[in-house]
């Protein structure tokens, strides 16, 4: 396989995010939702919007194009908190003063509609903090075949958005928690785990579907897989735990970022707690990338969108020679540093842990240095 575009099988790109012709999320949405029938109304309305999304990829596919049914957009690059270790601050994506010359809620809805066009079917909502763009959120709510989750640290969420979250069922917030208080407050700031745990039960009272990130580090991993903790944000309501290694920014926070040996027992608890306790969907990023086949990054899976417009192969590896503000979702999947990356051997490249493109930062930077 070296040497071509190894982002031309949406089949296997859709297996290592756990997305199929029929989506196992999809599929365990609705079991976990199956109490309540609104909730699961609306996975059933999005399994049926899900299969028609698929069909169009392998349409695209048929055609010699490559459609991810991913999409990551961080819609503001300003955020409250400062996390220890935050990897968006490290690379100066987060920032504390107000934002310029980001993209618009217009152009926003406009990335939205194209993407639904092309058959994407997930945009995970991120930033800095993204319910600090309520009129984003509020543009992504009108696109009911695309499910959004909203990677939020849960600080803004206040009765207009409890409305709005009730209105529009495809906006899932998934709010960032490290485990219990002791671990979450010294990571995130004091208080934040008690006011997370106020959301979720609000939002539990209300019936509204939600989820929880976790970064998972070589400290806490045994924690947040553990039954104890994981049954706690299930009786909350909680409906997903998404699992999210934790990438190191500098040298001494090296030790923090699980190894193959934590891979593997982290992938051994996620496929038990799928058979075991079905009430929640269960998913790991980036997951076992080695016996996976690589990282899914730079369109084989997905991409992303800085708040700027800038298309970068992942949140982690913040590179771009293309603007979505100029040109069109398609042509920026064909973006040479996109094609560079997919043809090469970097995606396979085995690294140390969290993210392969941030380890190679060095030779993602030659890469677009040969292409700009």
């Amino acid at each position: 396989m070296r040497g071509t575009d190894r982002g031309d099988d949406p089949d296997r790109s859709g297996r290592i995010l756990g997305i199929e012709k029929r989506p196992f999320f999809v599929a365990d949405a609705i079991k976990a939702t199956v109490k309540d029938p609104r909730e699961s109304a609306f996975m059933l309305k999005f399994a049926s919007a899900s299969k028609t999304a698929s069909k169009k990829r392998k349409q695209e596919k048929e055609a010699g194009e490559h459609i991810p049914p991913f999409l990551i957009a961080s819609i503001t690059s300003k955020c409250n908190l400062h996390c220890a270790g935050c990897y968006s601050r490290c690379n100066h994506a987060t920032v504390d003063a107000e934002p310029v010359s980001q993209l618009t809620s217009e152009e926003w809805l406009r990335i939205f509609s194209e993407a639904d066009e092309l058959g994407i079917s997930f945009i995970l909502l991120a930033g800095g903090e993204p319910m600090l763009r309520r009129d984003i959120i509020e543009a992504a709510g009108k696109q009911s075949n695309i499910l959004f989750p909203i990677f939020t640290n849960g600080t803004f969420m206040d009765e207009q958005y409890f409305e709005l979250f009730d209105k529009c069922r495809n906006l899932i917030p998934i709010m960032s928690i490290e485990g219990e208080r002791e671990v979450t407050d010294a990571r995130r700031g004091s208080g934040i785990f008690d006011r997370l745990i106020r959301n979720m039960d609000e939002l539990h009272d209300r019936g509204l579907i939600y989820g929880a990130s976790v970064t998972v580090t070589t400290e806490n991993i045994r924690e947040v897989s553990s039954d104890d903790f994981l049954k706690k944000l299930s009786e909350r309501g909680c409906k997903a735990v998404i699992f999210v290694e934790f990438v190191p920014v500098t040298e001494e926070s090296k030790e923090l970022a699980p190894g193959d040996e934590e891979r593997e027992y982290l992938q051994g608890e996620i496929a038990r707690l799928r058979r075991e306790k079905p009430e929640m969907v269960y998913i790991s990023f980036p997951g076992d990338e080695k016996s996976s086949g690589g990282c899914v990054a730079a369109g084989r899976g997905f991409f992303h969108i800085n708040s700027h417009g800038g298309a970068e192969p992942c949140p982690f590896s913040p590179y771009s020679d293309v603007n979505v503000k100029n040109t069109s979702l398609r042509e920026a999947m064909h973006s040479p540093l996109f094609t560079a990356l997919r043809s090469g051997d970097i995606l396979m490249d085995d690294h140390g842990g969290g993210c392969v493109l941030y380890e190679k930062r060095e030779q993602v930077e030659a890469l677009l240095a040969q292409h700009m």
